[in-house]
């Protein structure tokens, strides 16, 4: 038995259909990089007027029930309503400006430079001593050297 997509063309019909098959079409993927997909991820930072503004709209949508499409809208989670909000409460607009990641630097010390400065000339003056010690170790070992050199008979003495 011979399956109908496998059947030769049936000389019946009179009209010619060739046996060659269409080459295949290649669609190129679009070249322009979706939002989602970016090379560098960055975090979001929002402003606190960006902030203030979602503030006041989901709390005029409170009533209605409506800021579940508000959060998809904007790409936001209800965990981020609530820290801002606490922030709006506590009445801290520095709290609602984005803060930079990690630990929190150390305040500088007026001392630091000082010590840093006078542990830099301690360690080149220990370089220093160091060198001398070591040109001074030579110089006895010269005239040490020399001494015995003059003492000796078979050199010929002094010259």
């Amino acid at each position: 038995m011979v399956m109908p997509s496998q059947m030769p063309p049936s000389q019946d019909t009179g009209s010619e259909i060739s046996p060659t098959i269409p080459p295949a079409r290649v669609v190129a993927a679009p070249r322009v990089p979706t939002a989602e997909l970016t090379t560098t991820p960055k975090r979001r930072t929002f402003t606190a007027k960006y902030k203030l503004r979602i503030l006041d709209e989901t709390d005029h949508a409170a009533d209605t029930g409506t800021v579940s499409a508000i959060l998809r809208r904007e790409g936001l989670y209800s965990s981020a309503l609530t820290d801002w909000r606490r922030a709006r409460a506590a009445g801290t607009l520095g709290a609602l400006q984005p803060r930079r990641r990690g630990p929190e630097k150390a305040p500088v010390n007026p001392l630091q430079a000082e010590l840093a400065k006078a542990n830099r000339e301690v360690s080149a003056l220990r370089r220093r001593l160091d060198q001398a010690e070591a040109i001074i170790a030579i110089q006895k070992k010269v005239a040490a050297l020399l001494d015995e050199m003059e003492q000796t008979p078979g050199r010929g003495g002094k010259s």
